[in-house]
């Protein structure tokens, strides 16, 4: 299933591709998408969820459409979703996804990949943000990259569920950083808030998460902020260097986007995409993602198929490298 999935992202895109030129310039207007629905596949109040519900309120606030819904498909880090948007039909239908999907397609076996259902477009990015204890010997990530090297095993890492966006990181700095990403202790969370009280708690070495989860305390002080993993210094936290400024050449955002069903027409997907760049290029959604703290990674067509096949290749190697799969 592996190499039939990226050569279909990277090189079978046709559909797509032409679609994306209908978005050049002056943006074609949508065909009837009167009843569109996005899926969320996983549960309500989480990133997929709130991306999905605030995509929503621009479409419906400045008339793009009016009947929006936003449904939850729970389970599996987004694969059960995937798998019901993979027997769809329905041209008006959306789901959110992310790189944590990209993860869960290969930890959980999934029979269903990103080959078998429709890029429409990538929305938006969140860095992630790598810290501390205040209380730390390390002072910088370079620092705290040297004693890992030495003692993987002594020095745990706090982070999200296993699989997902913050231990792909933490393989992916391994990785950089001379690190045998097997050997990394890496201990995984339900939940942003027990990860922060373990790094309050001085029960960990290092913590990664979205820049929102740890943002607070880095500005306070409660926490020392090692490196973003954008390309740029986050807004949100001014003072903390990238990961290239910390001398790894390592970029990961935790991006979401849409998909739709498979076998979708040239025409219906052309006013898929059309539709969601209407919805992009408002001041309602430059707002939003001003808002809660996002970067603006739009990306449709074959770019955005290629994107997924480099994201794809570098999630399942390094996944493999950890040992997850």
């Amino acid at each position: 299933m592996e190499l039939s999935r990226r050569t279909f992202l990277a090189g079978a895109l046709s559909t797509t591709a032409l679609a994306a030129t209908g978005c050049a310039g002056t943006v074609a207007q949508p065909g009837d998408l009167s009843r569109l629905r996005i899926m969320s596949p996983a549960s309500p109040g989480g990133g997929w969820d709130t991306t999905a519900r605030l995509l929503q309120r621009v479409i419906r606030s400045t008339g793009i459409a009016r009947n929006v819904q936003v449904f939850n498909v729970e389970g599996a880090g987004g694969t059960i979703g995937l798998g019901q948007l993979s027997r769809e039909t329905d041209d008006a239908l959306m789901m959110m996804m992310g790189l944590v999907m990209v993860g869960a397609i290969e930890t959980n076996e999934s029979a269903v990949g990103l080959a078998d259902v429709t890029p429409v477009a990538r929305l938006l990015g969140e860095p992630e943000i790598i810290v501390a204890p205040k209380s730390s010997p390390y002072d910088t990530l370079a620092d705290f990259v040297r004693a890992w090297k030495d003692d993987p095993r002594g020095l745990p890492i706090a982070g999200g569920s296993a699989g997902g966006t913050d231990q792909v990181l933490a393989g992916l700095l391994a990785d950089a950083g001379g690190v045998d990403p097997k050997q990394i202790n890496y201990i995984a969370y339900s939940g942003g808030g027990q990860s922060l009280a373990a790094l309050l708690g001085n029960q960990v070495a290092a913590g990664i998460s979205g820049v929102g989860e740890y943002g607070e305390q880095v500005l306070s002080g409660d926490l020392k902020g090692w490196a973003v993993s954008s390309p740029e210094r986050s807004p949100q936290v001014p003072d903390v260097p990238t990961i290239k400024e910390s001398g790894f050449d390592l970029v990961v955002s935790n991006w979401r986007g849409l998909m739709t069903h498979p076998g979708i027409s040239e025409q219906a997907l052309t006013d898929l995409i059309a539709l969601v760049q209407q919805a992009h290029d408002t001041d309602e959604w430059r707002e939003v993602l001003s808002n809660q703290g996002w970067d603006d990674e739009f990306l449709t067509g074959a770019d955005y198929g290629r994107f997924l096949a480099d994201e794809e290749r570098r999630v399942t190697q390094i996944l493999r490298d950890i040992g997850l799969v």
